[in-house]
């Protein structure tokens, strides 16, 4: 028809640049059933053309050969523009090799874009996949992707670059690290680094995935770039597994593996990640660079972070929920965000604005629980905030063009949301970035640290589990107890698996755990600058900008702290004087943190950075032993804290200050032995005789008596249970269900003996070694008497008359060392005696009734020589018996010789005559005030009506004590009365009897 429209002209049936187009569109629309289809047809054009420019440079005949260069190039813009429109239109020409359709035709189709292999081979040449084989497939002719994707409209090419995305989304749904994800992400970064492609990308419906229903979990299935972030080597649920699994194909029976073919996996896990992060990153660094594109990628960014918030409950939805691994993926793509800003000395913190927390409209912050600010205090001060900003919009406009003309400078407005208009302010993309990352790290690194830190537990508790169920089967074999072994050891095995998973991605790649922490000492500087700087003691009011942060930034700092400290050669190179500093500063400021779990959890990171030994040449001996506000202001904070964690508001805060302290008396030992640290505790115990340092030596004691009381009883249980056990004909008769149980019960006391035997220890210890230098506060009216109680109580326990009950087989199993523990009761009995200048402490010793007993000194004495105690101990020991037992027997004369004391004399706790007398301001009680001062010391309330009460309180009863004071002398006169006249007897009998013998 064409060749007949053509002759009909008066024309040549010869091809010429006029009739081009005409022939091509003819060849396009025509059916052709054995010719190929438009798109390769069309390729081959352009790579004829391309071949036939080659070959005519070498013609000699310039005016021809710039003649055929001219019909040669317009070929090659022919083949070029229809393929645009053959692509973008498919159905314009028959024998189309592309489907068409709506998007669930698009989310359905097979076939991809022809135009995805030759992006594949473009940027795939010259180079190896990651199996070893180099790129294969069709290549387009030189030139042919640079011609198609430029000087064109974005319209006409928007559809194809769309369909590229989807189709490169596609490619790697549900693909692990081991799968073939490398092609498809150059092709990415290839599209988006075209100006036409970066655009088409953050227009696309699926960028930000809009719906009803979408989630974090749908976000990451249908954005874009969900599925990139999702390769990972963390296992995922098994609705979303991906392929190749790691842990089946790289740790599969780990523990029969060499350990250099698991380092071979760690190796290659580590690298293959490396590179999807890098590829991200280049992704997102083209897109923020761009001013056009910018405010899209912060969008899907706080989209992400928002739909998935709830990934920081304990238990996470994974319907609902994007992975883990994409998460993590973040994680390491945000920190390599934030290195321009991550210099040594952090010269760009000054750009974080703090407002961005409680204003900023992108990320959800104020929703979430602050350093010490109640939700009511964030919502006033965001109100209050909104006005000011309302009020001050003139000039608010008046500033705006000159901010966007900063590099840094970005909205934090987006006009597709609508917001409101607090979200005119205008944030730099540092701190958009920094909030961002903060927020990242807690739902993707720090959730995944959590991850495997449980995963430890489960297996280690899936282990004891399964040694029982083995031991069991050897005693009574079932069937059951065979599948349950079987279920267990599968349980097990993926388990191992997870964790070396993890372990491969985090823990063994050093370069991102130092990332970081790089970023965590930023958010601890900044912090610290808004407190007012490296300074003590801290301003008495927190400023408002330090309250309303979000309480997680610290935490999540100091838990990486940990992690890092447990891991081999991670903290190498990184500066930790800043960390030191900020955990100084705030662990014993509840006016500034006001969770004392946060506080606790500082304790515990110093607990990890602390030297085995004094001296030592840890590389963090010089954080404690060199340090000006270590020297200063460590032992202070640690006492304190170790006060101050006696009431957290938990319900479990009972049991939760026996592992806190634990943490600190091991820091507090340690401390003692540095000579810097030892003389500030000394003065701490002077400076605090009836303050901080009196309440720390309550709580230590407190904890003591009930520790070593539990201790013992359980011991006692545990004897019971092994005699029962060790009786084996009775044992096999009873039910095995029984049996089971009290071996549980049996294994449980075990447990708890030791820990409780453990933390004991230590408090005794320190007793023992502090009241050698420091004996005053032990001997204060309110607490001379507790401690004495305490040392007969244990005393009465080591060597009275039940002391045989507590012997075990194997006393070390459960930290159980009585030689050890009795030389230190001893030690703290003498110690005290040597600071008792007014004779106070044999008094307080002797008035326990329910312990002391004068036969105990001898009978520790005669133990202690045993055991190899110096003679000079025993020897004052003694002597502190001796005169316990003479205070006894003048504290029995006088009760005898007061006769009956008034009820009103009484104090009504006790009921022992009051020598200071004092009024409780709510419940106008009377009682003594060593006494009550004492109640004080463990509980702040009247113990009569449980109001607020503390010693300042206290009304003195002066009208009591002077009667009381009346009471006594008059007994005293009686008594001389009585002396006297016993003295005229004697002398009057020794008289006659010296008269007698005389005579």
């Amino acid at each position: 028809m064409t060749a007949a429209e053509v002759l009909s002209e008066g024309k040549e049936l010869l091809l010429s640049r006029d009739l081009m187009e005409r022939v091509l569109i003819d060849r396009l629309s025509g059916d052709f059933s054995s010719a190929e289809p438009p798109f390769p047809y069309l390729l081959g054009c352009y790579r004829r053309a391309h071949d036939e420019s080659k070959k005519i440079q070498s013609m000699k005949d310039k005016s021809l050969r710039s003649e055929m260069e001219i019909v040669t190039k317009q070929a090659k813009n022919l083949a070029v523009s229809y393929c645009r429109i053959h692509l973008a239109n498919p159905d314009m020409f028959g024998n189309a090799d592309t489907p068409s359709g709506g998007l669930d035709t698009k989310l359905k189709k097979k076939n991809k874009s022809p135009v995805l292999p030759l992006i594949f081979a473009e940027v795939g040449s010259g180079s190896l996949d990651m199996f070893g084989s180099s790129s294969s497939g069709v290549q387009a002719p030189p030139g042919f992707l640079d011609e198609f994707f430029k000087d064109s409209d974005f319209d006409s090419l928007d559809p194809v670059l769309k369909e590229l995305y989807e189709d490169l989304r596609s490619t790697v749904i549900n693909v692990s690290v081991l799968g073939d994800f490398q092609p498809p992400l150059r092709a990415l970064k290839y599209l988006v680094s075209l100006p036409v492609g970066a655009k088409s990308l953050v227009s696309h419906e699926w960028w930000v995935p809009r719906g009803a229903y979408m989630n974090g979990r749908a976000m990451e299935l249908t954005s874009i770039l969900g599925p990139f972030f999702h390769i990972s080597a963390l296992p995922d649920n098994t609705l979303f597994k991906s392929q190749p699994d790691v842990g089946q194909q790289c740790f599969s029976e780990a523990s029969e593996r060499r350990p250099a073919d698991l380092l071979s996996s760690f190796s290659t896990i580590k690298n293959f990640m490396n590179i999807l992060y890098s590829g991200l990153h280049d992704v997102l660094m083209i897109l923020l660079k761009s001013t056009d594109t910018r405010e899209c990628v912060l969008q899907f960014l706080a989209e992400v972070i928002n739909a998935n918030a709830s990934r920081a409950h304990m238990q996470v939805d994974p319907v609902s929920c994007a992975s883990s691994g994409m998460f993590v993926n973040l994680s390491a793509v945000m920190l390599r965000l934030c290195e321009p800003f991550l210099d040594p000395h952090l010269t760009k913190r000054d750009k974080i604005d703090p407002k961005y927390a409680f204003c900023g409209h992108r990320l959800k912050l104020s929703d979430l629980t602050a350093l010490h600010a109640s939700s009511e205090e964030v919502s006033e001060w965001i109100d209050k905030d909104a006005t000011t900003s309302a009020n001050g919009a003139g000039q608010e406009n008046g500033n705006e063009s000159r901010l966007l003309q900063s590099k840094e400078a970005t909205s934090s407005s987006s006009n597709a949301s609508g917001q409101n208009a607090k979200s005119a302010t205008k944030y730099t993309f540092i701190c958009e970035c920094f909030f961002m990352t903060a927020r990242v790290l807690s739902l993707g690194l720090l959730k995944a640290l959590s991850d495997f830190k449980h995963l430890a537990q489960d297996i280690s508790r899936g282990e004891d589990n399964l040694a029982q169920l083995k031991a069991m089967r050897d005693q009574a074999p079932s069937p059951q107890l065979e599948l349950d072994i079987s279920r267990m050891e599968k349980e097990l095995e993926l388990y191992s698996q997870e964790k070396l998973c993890h372990e491969a991605q985090i823990l063994r790649d050093g370069d991102f755990i130092q990332r970081a922490l790089s970023f965590y000492r930023l958010v601890v500087v900044w912090l610290v600058g808004l407190a007012g700087g490296f300074k003590m003691p801290l301003p008495s009011t927190c400023p408002m900008e330090f309250s309303f942060m979000p309480e997680h930034f610290v935490e999540d700092a100091m838990e990486l702290l940990i992690f890092a400290s447990r891991i081999p050669k991670a903290l190498d190179g990184v500066p930790l004087d800043d960390f030191m500093n900020f955990i100084i500063m705030f662990m014993a400021s509840p006016e500034y943190v006001r969770n004392p779990y946060l506080r606790a959890k500082m304790v515990e990171v110093l607990n990890c950075w602390m030297p085995r030994s004094s001296g030592s040449s840890s590389a963090t001996s010089t954080l404690f032993e060199g340090h000006q506000l270590s020297l200063e202001y460590l032992v202070r904070n640690l006492l304190k804290l170790y006060v101050d964690i006696e009431f957290t508001g938990s319900h479990t805060q009972f049991y939760d200050k026996f592992n806190i302290r634990h943490n600190i008396a091991e820091l507090l030992e340690y401390l003692w032995q540095v000579p810097s640290h030892r003389n500030a505790w000394r003065r701490i115990a002077k400076d605090e005789e009836k303050g901080v340092y009196l309440n720390f030596l309550n709580f230590l004691v407190n904890d003591s008596i009930y520790l070593l009381d539990e201790s013992l009883n359980k011991i006692l249980e545990i004897k019971q249970i092994e005699a029962e056990m060790s009786n084996t004909a009775e044992w096999e008769q009873r039910p095995t269900q029984e049996r089971q149980e009290r071996t549980r019960l049996f294994h449980s006391q075990e447990n708890i003996v030791r820990i409780d035997m453990k933390l004991a220890n230590e408090d005794v210890t320190m007793l023992a070694f502090t009241s050698e230098e420091i004996t005053a506060p032990f001997l204060l009216p309110e607490m001379v008497e507790r401690v004495a109680n305490m040392l007969n109580y244990f005393l009465l326990q080591l060597v009275g008359p039940q002391r045989k009950s507590l012997s075990l087989k194997d006393p070390e199993k459960y930290e159980f060392r009585p030689k050890q523990l009795l030389k230190q009761i001893v030690r703290i009995y003498v110690n005290l005696a040597r600071g008792d200048s007014e004779n106070i402490f044999p008094g307080a010793i002797s008035s326990d009734g329910r312990s002391y007993n004068e036969q105990l000194f001898n009978a520790g004495a005669d133990v202690l020589r045993r055991i190899g105690e110096e003679g000079r101990i025993i020897q004052e020991f003694m002597e502190l018996g001796t005169k316990a037992k003479a205070a006894a027997s003048e504290a029995l004369d006088a009760e005898a010789a007061l006769g009956e004391i008034p009820d009103e004399f009484l104090d009504p706790i006790q009921y022992t005559l009051m020598r200071d007398p004092v009024i409780l301001p709510s419940s106008r009680i009377t009682v003594d005030r060593p006494i009550i001062q004492r109640h004080l010391l463990s509980d702040n309330h009247d113990p009569f009506n449980r109001a607020h009460l503390t010693s300042d309180m206290l009304i003195p009863d002066i009208e009591l004590k002077t009667k009381i004071d009346e009471f006594v002398k008059s007994y005293q006169s009686k008594k001389r009365t009585t002396s006297g006249e016993d003295s005229s007897n004697k002398e009057r009998i020794q008289t006659t009897s010296s008269n007698m013998l005389i005579d």
